[in-house]
């Protein structure tokens, strides 16, 4: 019987815990190709040669998710001088991100994997709970990718407020570890 029920319950939340996946600095980054909020397709690929700022958020139009996609719009100037682009992902639909950057004037691209398959291979797309209700979502982290597609830095269960400041401070630490 016991093992009934965790088969059901296997079912219900859709968890992989049996294939999670845990990646590291100093991996390359697996590639993938998405459909941006413009509907063209965008790969990590197409970035090589910069460094990448790749965030994965919860949900569009939520308010962590908000004010995190805002502080990298009123960064983006910051960020793109430190040779670095910024591309967030997340479970929403192509329209929603198409929505959600109009709404906000959101000035980098927000990638669609409905799918969730990329975000099970960065590792992001977990069992969380709310208010004792367990579901599989996404896990709010964000990874800073050399020029040579590499995992330079790894920012799991990121607090939005003061986040901005850490991914730019990191990215001047990774600047400064070139040049030495």
């Amino acid at each position: 019987m016991a093992k009934k029920t965790k088969a059901t319950k296997t079912a219900k939340t859709g968890n992989k815990a049996a294939k999670a996946i845990e990646l590291k600095v100093g991996q390359k980054a697996p590639d993938f190709t998405l459909p941006s909020d413009t509907g063209e397709k965008v790969s990590l690929k197409d970035f090589r040669g910069k460094k990448v700022v790749l965030y994965f958020y919860p949900k569009d139009d939520t308010p962590g998710c908000t004010k995190e996609a805002c502080s990298f719009r009123d960064n983006i100037d910051r960020i793109l001088q430190k040779g670095a682009v910024v591309i967030g992902i997340s479970a929403d639909s192509v329209e929603s991100h198409k929505k959600f950057k109009e709404k906000y004037n959101l000035n980098f691209p927000l990638l669609s994997d409905e799918k969730h398959k990329v975000l099970e291979k960065y590792g992001v797309w977990k069992e969380r709970s709310l208010y004792g209700k367990k579901f599989m979502g996404t896990e709010r982290t964000t990874f800073i990718i050399d020029e040579n597609g590499r995992i330079a830095h790894i920012f799991r269960k990121v607090k939005v407020d003061g986040h901005t400041d850490e991914v730019l401070q990191k990215l001047d630490e990774l600047s400064q570890k070139v040049i030495a």
